[in-house]
């Protein structure tokens, strides 16, 4: 009988910026980022603007990849990370 050794993968390592997000939507740090504002992003194509539909904050951005990238995390975080 031969004896087998499982191997596990590496757990996965987030390196996240605190506040960049925040700092790149002009939404000051202690204040919660709009919902509706990440869903914005998420649906706009990159390359185009999405409008702030909230006050707080920049009233359009322009999406970049890694603002997508940053929303949808921010977003998966407030919904369904609870």
């Amino acid at each position: 009988m031969e004896k087998t050794m499982t191997v596990y993968p590496k757990p996965l390592e987030l390196h996240i910026k605190k506040g960049a997000l925040s700092r790149q939507l002009g939404v000051p740090e202690p204040k919660n980022i709009p919902i509706g504002f990440l869903r914005a992003i998420v649906a706009t194509p990159i390359g185009e603007t999405a409008k702030n539909p909230a006050k707080l904050g920049k009233s359009q951005v322009t999406v970049t990849k890694l603002l997508k990238r940053r929303a949808v995390l921010a977003l998966n975080m407030k919904t369904k990370w609870r």
